[in-house]
């Protein structure tokens, strides 16, 4: 990284030399004259925490401090800006907070080594012997880690991704089926999104190393977030073999659990680990997911706000309670989820958490402007850590245009596996596919899911050939595409009851219609469509769970959007009658006619349960699901014209729409 200062340029390796050769006066003017010269974010930095670790080498501790308010105020998640700052804090002889400091770091960057010997010391001073067992424990492993594993590690925790993944595999090529390598490239994978390549790195490791913990219990949260459920609860139990009382394993088997409908089950599971351990606010989040899940909304409620009376800056409790979407903040937690926001270190993920929630909770007051700027606040908090690009999602859509046209079509018939079992829902999030998912689900033939991720995992697949997505379904042997098929129908199976159809209502799935098609020729497939402002404003006050990066920018939203009714539009040209559009607002307006319309469709009959959706008991674990808990109404129909002042973006691009 390179600082211009009149006309010279000044290299932070300069600096970084200049401490390690104890010139601390050296480094200090250096970082001055740089950090007083035109430089990006990422420099920026960089440069406060070497004028830090210089200032805090000098001596001058006043400065030091105020240069780590400013560093942590420019990037919370800086794991060794807080190091520093617990080492400051020693100096001046504040032991708790110095822990609470090397706590932060190691949370944010479980590598840092020097934070775990600090905290073994002042652990064993404060008499917390579990505290210190446990950072005991890390040293041990950190310690007892390859120099360049530890280092890749290291790499990782600071977002350096591409190389820490290059420095793995260099490891691997000299020590084959190293355990930790193994375990780490596939975390790395995890973080890329490369899920498909992390399953089979991890299943191997466990394969090969079946008494390695932390790959099988990375396995177990991998497969959760894939929606494997059932190989996930598996995975689990496996560990639970030997460590029955491990509070971890039993959170993850629970998670695993509520996946696959037994949710009472997994209740009681996290009641046990609560009953023996009453301070983990992470347990109780996930304790109210589950009874959010299970329709049991008073007692979710209960649940998070134990989180958060645990730890009060906890964002996600508070997000999880606006979240209900029927949940209405007392004057008491307002003031308690400010104060929490203005404390100048709390943690961006909490942040952002917060922001969403006082948003919700400032909308449901009518104070739409004061809700508008914490949306803003959040939206742009998430933004500076997603990836979405324009172009890229250009080139998505284009490729698929050009692979799965008429003549493709024309010359691939009678391909695939003929099952009509699958329903698939797609669309944009917050586009009404809970409601109809719920409708179809009323039905005494059809099996509700959740958003399964085995066409986007496939679609995964595919891209790591040599011609990548879609361009290699030229090329395969057509007898895949009924391979292709049958696996699905097969790998769905575990979601499933006893109906003769299910729902997959994976939204993304627009995007490869074609290869539904052209593996599963009989599918259904609806397209949920909803106002475009409306839709992409919903979005847009949504702090999803993961994915969706496209939401947390309104010109995102609106090309993400028009690239969807884009693509939308081609599948009716090229697969005429294949996809079904339901307007959000016709169902809104004329339930049974929709509902008719949806089971012909559909060829079912036609059954008055599907009108009286909000009476079926299932697991829903969608944002939406208080709201398809209850009849139709149309509450929510023109809400973005509360905020219609700061939409322009959406109201420029879809007026008329």
């Amino acid at each position: 990284m390179v600082t211009k200062v009149s006309g010279q340029s000044i290299k932070i390796d300069n600096i970084k030399r200049a401490l390690q050769s104890g010139a601390t006066d050296k480094a200090i003017l250096l970082s001055q004259q740089a950090l007083n010269t035109q430089h990006t974010p990422a420099n920026k930095i960089e440069l406060l925490y070497l004028l830090a670790v210089a200032q805090r080498s000098k001596g001058i501790f006043n400065e030091a401090i105020n240069t780590i308010k400013t560093l942590i105020a420019s990037d919370p998640n800086h794991a060794r800006a807080h190091q520093e700052k617990g080492y400051l804090l020693l100096s001046s002889g504040e032991k708790p907070k110095a822990v609470s400091a090397f706590n932060r770091a190691t949370r944010l960057n479980p590598a840092l080594l020097s934070s775990w010997h600090k905290l073994v010391i002042l652990y064993s001073e404060l008499n917390h012997n579990e505290g210190q067992k446990l950072a005991a424990e890390r040293v041990s492993y950190l310690t007892q880690l390859p120099a360049e594993i530890r280092g890749a590690r290291d790499l990782m925790y600071e977002g350096k991704l591409a190389i820490a993944d290059s420095v793995c595999r260099q490891f691997l090529q000299q020590h084959k089926h190293h355990s930790e390598a193994m375990l780490l490239l596939a975390e790395i994978g995890i973080a890329l999104k490369l899920y498909h390549e992390a399953e089979f790195l991890l299943e191997s490791c466990v394969e090969i190393h079946p008494t390695h913990q932390g790959a099988r219990a990375e396995l177990v949260q991998l497969l959760t977030k894939l929606g494997k459920f059932r190989p996930a609860k598996q995975q689990a139990e496996h560990l639970l073999t030997n460590h029955p009382n491990n509070h971890q394993y039993l959170a993850a088997k629970a998670s695993a659990m509520v996946g696959i409908g037994e949710v009472s089950s997994a209740i009681e599971l996290y009641h046990q680990v609560i009953n023996e351990r009453n301070d983990r606010p992470g347990i109780q989040l996930l304790l109210g997911h589950a009874y959010k899940a299970n329709g049991n909304i008073a007692q979710a409620i209960t649940a998070y706000q134990q989180a958060y009376q645990i730890r009060p800056d906890f964002g996600d409790a508070y997000w999880s309670l606006a979240n209900t979407k029927t949940y209405r903040f007392t004057e008491n937690e307002l003031s308690q989820m400010q104060a929490q926001l203005e404390k100048g270190d709390i943690e961006q993920d909490d942040k952002v958490h917060l922001e969403f929630a006082l948003a919700k909770a400032f909308e449901d007051s009518n104070q739409f402007d004061k809700a508008f700027n914490y949306y803003q606040k959040g939206n742009a908090s998430k933004n500076q850590h997603c990836h979405y690009s324009k172009s890229k999602l250009d080139e998505q859509i284009s490729a698929q245009k050009a692979i799965f046209n008429t003549a493709f079509f024309a010359e691939h018939q009678n391909l695939g596996d003929s099952s009509p079992d699958p329903i698939f829902i797609v669309g944009l999030p917050r586009a009404g596919s809970t409601l109809l998912e719920q409708i179809l689900a009323s039905h005494s033939q059809v099996d509700g899911t959740m958003e399964l991720h085995n066409i986007l995992g496939l679609a995964a697949r595919l891209s790591g050939s040599k011609s990548g997505y879609p361009k290699v379904i030229n090329e395969i042997d057509s007898s895949y595409f009924d391979r292709f098929g049958q696996q699905f129908i097969q790998d769905t199976r575990c979601y499933r009851q006893e109906g003769a159809f299910f729902i997959d209502k994976m939204p993304n799935n627009f995007m490869h219609i074609g290869l539904i098609k052209t593996i599963l020729p009989n599918a259904k497939i609806i397209d949920a469509r909803r106002d475009p402002i409306a839709c992409c404003f919903s979005g847009y006050k949504q702090l999803f769970a993961e994915g969706q990066e496209f939401s947390y920018d309104l010109d995102n939203l609106r090309h993400y959007y028009q690239s969807y009714q884009s693509l939308m539009s081609h599948w009716d040209i090229v697969l005429p009658g294949f996809v079904m559009r339901v307007q959000h607002e016709d169902v809104i307006d004329d339930l049974e006619t929709q509902v008719r319309r949806i089971l012909d469709f559909c060829q079912l009959p036609f059954e008055s349960s599907c009108l009286h959706f909000y009476k079926t008991k299932r697991t829903i674990k969608t944002p939406s699901s208080e709201q398809v808990r209850q009849p139709i109404n149309s509450n929510a129909r023109e809400q973005w014209k509360n905020f219609e002042t700061h939409l322009s973006p959406l109201i420029t691009a879809f007026n008329g729409s």
